[in-house]
């Protein structure tokens, strides 16, 4: 049985505003999803490889703090 909160506020005709735009803007753009999906595929999904990852950090060398100045241990 539904709490006396859930049959008070229920509201099952009510769609808010940006519930209404989203489903303005599919019915008038009906290919918007493969549009999205498209884009996505350019950007996003990408096969990672793992491996050339690895190889780069392990290959990465520690920058200095400041790389213009000298530094201090190498003065004598």
């Amino acid at each position: 049985m539904a709490s006396i909160f859930q049959r008070i506020f229920r509201r099952p005709d009510y769609q808010s505003d940006v519930t209404q735009f989203i489903e303005q803007l599919k019915a008038e753009k009906p290919d918007l999803e493969a549009q999205q999906r498209a884009g996505r595929a350019i950007w996003w999904d990408k096969h990672i490889d793992r491996e050339a990852i690895a190889e780069w950090k392990d290959a990465r060398v520690p920058q200095k703090p400041y790389v213009y100045g000298d530094d201090p241990r190498q003065r004598r």
